[in-house]
């Protein structure tokens, strides 16, 4: 089976690969999603103060790169 490369949020690019089974039954699937859901709150109640600027940081940035992207191609579109 050919692996896909897939664009995660976390933005990692290399690393070992996660197969996840692709004959769950939906309430399998719930229970995982649940459980992961349960995971990000628990962690949040626990680092929300230390996350809070981090992910300002993050979007501070996406957004400086997006609008040097729209910048760039504003300028090429002079020509």
């Amino acid at each position: 089976m050919k692996m896909r490369h897939l664009q995660l949020p976390s933005g990692i690019v290399e690393g070992i690969p996660f197969l996840i089974a692709n004959h769950w039954t939906p309430e399998q699937a719930m229970a995982v999603v649940e459980l992961l859901d349960d995971l990000r709150e628990q962690i949040w109640r626990h680092y929300e103060l230390q996350l809070v600027p981090l992910i300002r940081e993050d979007r501070s940035q996406q957004s400086m790169d997006i609008a040097a992207s729209d910048s760039s191609r504003d300028d090429n579109e002079l020509f």
